[in-house]
């Protein structure tokens, strides 16, 4: 029992600077990792958003009405084409009206005048 103080300073310092507890001191903070969280998350929302060229669009459109049964160059093909250009304008248009609704709604300030009685 007597040589237990004698070791316990000689092996103190090794147990304290072990690798495993610099690496744990030296790891980012819990801001830095959510931080880095969300720019991976925007980063991938951001890259999946794709638009369609017109061409794109067109070909995606006949290969709806032909699946409908429409045959090419014939006026039922083109009032399916038309009918679908203009559902997609619709929709549009609904959107914009209900995001209009959410952000153009009029603001209410309401400022409360205290009267005392004396």
């Amino acid at each position: 029992m007597s040589a237990l103080p004698t070791v316990l300073p000689a092996i103190l310092p090794a147990v304290l600077h072990r690798p495993f507890l610099r690496a744990r001191a030296s790891a980012p903070s819990a801001w830095t990792s959510l931080i880095l969280g969300l720019t991976l998350i925007s980063a991938l929302l951001l890259s999946s958003c794709q638009s369609m060229t017109p061409q794109e669009r067109r070909a995606l459109d006949e290969r709806t009405c032909r699946g409908y049964g429409f045959k090419m160059n014939t006026d039922a093909m083109a009032q399916c084409l038309l009918q679908l250009d203009l559902d997609r304008r619709a929709d549009m248009r609904a959107f914009q009206a209900r995001s209009s609704l959410m952000w153009d709604r009029p603001m209410i300030l309401e400022r409360r005048v205290i009267v005392e009685r004396r």
